[in-house]
């Protein structure tokens, strides 16, 4: 073995499919290729201004400049539990139902490793997040694919679980409002959800990214809100999304006591916690003003609603999402999820993200993400609808 050689886990792993995306369209750029992406989920308006401040003040607090704590600040635990209580009507006791996170991604991979050994199954939706699958790699344990099928309203069928899997299983990942699909929870899941992690003793993990992004009147539920979930449960809710709060790296997990003490437990020998001054400015967020928010909401439908009538127009049978950040449409007949995307950046300089890239599930689809900025959004639209109408 050769001295940089990358462990056998690592080697396990693909590449992390944004990161590929991203060297993809720079060089592009690099060959003066005027490329639009609409592939990454990155909100393209600018944090909330209260938070900004708010962060502003706490950075120049000496205060705030030492060792945090992995537990995080009373502030920050306080406010997530009102924030539960008001939002979701569930109640969060935020001595030790709740604690920060480095944003969902950190919070989800450290999950896998405080629960997961080697033999051990951590069951994930497909097509999802990949840290539901590179994570339990990682951890040397083994990530069984939970097809989301549109026929269930993008459900995983938990009734086809074999009896051998569901033993081994200690982790269950879910996320609702969903990315890719933008599909929201179907009626009962999440109470089946409960039964079915219960029978079984394993750990739900819901990913709540998205729950502060929906439309049309649509309000989503917290998983915790569910009867039960506390007993079987945690919740990984993020500000990254709702908030345009991606670069700040800032969430909490909240839910069953024993099972954040566990991750706290990994936490404290792995980081130093969370900058005590993005625990404050996440204080503000969630405290703040709903205004904000709801003019994101509606800048986002209004894309949405251009995305899906332009893809309507050309013969994509799509339909409109009632959350997330995201519009999944089929691809074209007599292609696959890469070869049309292929075709779509190729001819029209346009990146969307071939669905396969979240899990073979996800074969079929592609999914075009609202964060960019109308006027570039627009002409990306009318390239597709160009070179669209040909394939």
């Amino acid at each position: 073995m050769a001295l940089t050689d990358p462990s056998r886990r690592l080697q396990a792993m693909p590449p992390y499919m944004f990161a590929e995306l991203e060297k993809k369209i720079a060089d592009k750029r690099a060959a003066g290729i005027d490329v639009i992406s609409l592939g990454i989920g990155d909100p393209d308006h600018p944090t909330y201004p209260h938070v900004v401040e708010a962060m502003q003040r706490a950075v120049a607090d000496r205060g705030n400049q030492n060792y945090p704590s992995n537990r995080g600040r009373e502030e920050f635990r306080e406010a997530f539990s009102d924030f539960y209580r008001n939002r979701f009507g569930v109640d969060i006791d935020p001595e030790d139902e709740v604690i920060p996170a480095i944003g969902a991604k950190e919070c989800i991979y450290n999950l896998c490793f405080a629960f997961l050994d080697p033999g051990d199954v951590a069951l994930a939706s497909d097509p999802g997040y990949p840290v539901y699958t590179g994570g339990p790699i990682l951890a040397g344990a083994e990530a069984v694919l939970l097809p989301l099928k549109e026929e269930l309203g993008f459900a995983p069928d938990l009734d086809a679980i074999d009896q051998g899997t569901a033993e081994r299983a200690r982790l269950l990942f879910l996320n609702y409002p969903n990315n890719p699909s933008g599909a929201i929870v179907p009626d009962g899941l999440f109470e089946k959800v409960v039964d079915f992690a219960r029978e079984n003793e394993i750990l739900v993990v819901h990913d709540n990214a998205y729950s502060e992004t929906t439309y049309d009147g649509y309000v989503a539920p917290s998983f915790l809100a569910t009867p039960g979930a506390k007993e079987v449960g945690v919740e990984v809710f993020s500000l990254s999304k709702g908030y345009n709060m991606t670069g700040w790296r800032v969430g909490a997990i909240l839910g069953n006591a024993e099972a954040i003490s566990t991750y706290w437990r990994l936490k404290t020998n792995v980081d130093s916690g969370l900058f005590e001054a993005i625990q404050l400015a996440a204080v503000a967020a969630l405290d703040g003003p709903s205004g904000p928010l709801e003019e994101m909401n509606a800048i986002y439908a209004r894309r949405r609603d251009l995305v899906v009538d332009t893809l309507r127009a050309i013969g994509v049978d799509v339909e409109s999402p009632k959350g997330t950040i995201y519009v999944w449409a089929p691809v074209p007949e007599g292609y696959t999820s890469t070869s049309f995307c292929e075709k779509v950046l190729e001819e029209a300089a346009v990146v969307i993200s071939p669905g396969s890239m979240y899990g073979r599930s996800g074969e079929g689809y592609f999914r075009i993400s609202l964060t960019t900025p109308d006027e570039r959004l627009s002409e990306a639209l009318e390239r597709m609808r160009e070179h669209l109408a040909q394939a």
